[in-house]
């Protein structure tokens, strides 16, 4: 499975760079509701050696970010009129490899006597 995500950063022509976030398995949602956008989890990044973490609801994975052998250009087509135009909305260069199990986060519960 993979996912595009929205790296907040832009390259010398102001055109976003976007990655991907590819996942060995399923991952399975509750439907909530017909939104466009659906947030499947939080994407963080220790800061020491740049590993990504990837929190889903009660587990983590680790991953590892790697560099695309070819970048990929995400096309948006928009028709006016009797013209079809092409803008590049993002730029791919990166990926974002999470491969291994996930681990369950538990929490510390206190026990009562």
């Amino acid at each position: 499975m993979q996912i595009y995500v929205d790296c907040k950063t832009e390259n010398e022509n102001g055109v976003p760079e976007w990655a991907i976030v590819e996942l060995q398995g399923l991952v399975q949602m509750k439907k909530e509701g017909a939104t466009s956008t659906t947030v499947i989890g939080d994407l963080h990044y220790y800061s020491r050696n740049r590993v990504p973490v990837l929190v889903l609801g009660h587990h983590i994975l680790t991953g590892k970010e790697t560099k695309l052998e070819q970048p990929m250009a995400v096309i948006e087509k928009t028709n006016l009129e009797d013209k079809t135009n092409y803008r590049v909305k993002a730029i791919v260069k990166k990926k974002l490899l999470f491969k291994s199990r996930p681990k369950p986060i538990i929490s510390n519960v206190a026990e009562k006597v």
